[in-house]
Order: C-alpha cells, then structure tokens, then sequence
C-alpha cells in the first residue's frame, strides 16, 4: 500500500492489486466484504454505497480515464465522538474500489482518527491473498 499526496493537498493511500493477488473477483465483490467489515465494527456505521462508474457515464459531459470498467464507493462513519463541529468537514469516510484491465485500484483519504485510519488498512492490505510458500 502506497501513501500519497493526491493533487499535492490530499493525504490517500492506495493499493494496487492484481486480479490475480486476490481472491475477489469484482468490484461488487470487495464493496461487498468492506461492507461486512464495516457492519461488523463495533461502532462504524454504513451510510451507503454509491456507483460512481455508472453515475460518471449517464452524464452527458461525463468523462471516465481509459482502463476504468467498474468504480464504486463504500461510505461510512466511524465517529463515536464529535468534540468540534469542524470534525463534520472530514467525515464520513468512503473507500473507493476501482477495476482496471487486470488489476483493481482501493483508496481512501486518510482519516484524522489513527485508530479509524489503522482499520481502513487493516481490511485493504486483507484483500491480498497470503502467499503460499
């Protein structure tokens, strides 16, 4: 898993996975298991899903990069405290899950909660099959 700076401003981290490192077989499929992760956390709460590949190509202006056949977003939230209105800025979270030609791209922004952000890492970097020896 990479971290990064997206537009020189935004702190995301990324992975990279090829089909053939993981046991899923479609976006569907991985928004489908962070929705069990998310349902399954003791305090995280799912807000939705949303198609943004299928949103993107219904517009007519819409625009979608060369190699994407498939983005969806799992949004949620983990907050079990708001001390600062200012927290609403960053919240909810959302995972992106992008299919290109042989590979799927997940992201995510990093969150302000290290415990939020260690969770969102833990259930990515799971994707990936363990390799046999």
């Amino acid at each position: 898993m990479k971290q990064t700076l997206l537009q020189e401003k935004y702190p995301i981290y990324i992975l990279e996975l090829e089909k053939e490192e993981t046991s899923f077989g479609s976006v569907d499929d991985i928004v489908a298991y962070f929705r069990e992760k998310v349902e399954s956390h003791p305090f995280a709460v799912l807000i939705g899903e949303f198609d943004h590949y299928g949103h993107t190509s219904l517009l007519p202006e819409g625009q979608i990069g060369e190699g994407i056949t498939a983005a969806k977003n799992i949004v949620f939230c983990f907050g079990k405290e708001l001390m600062n209105p200012k927290m609403l800025a960053v919240r909810p979270r959302s995972i992106g899950v992008a299919e290109m030609d042989g590979h799927f791209v997940i992201s995510f922004l990093e969150a302000p909660n290290p415990a939020a952000n260690a969770s969102m890492e833990e259930w990515t970097l799971a994707l990936k099959n363990p390799v046999s020896a």
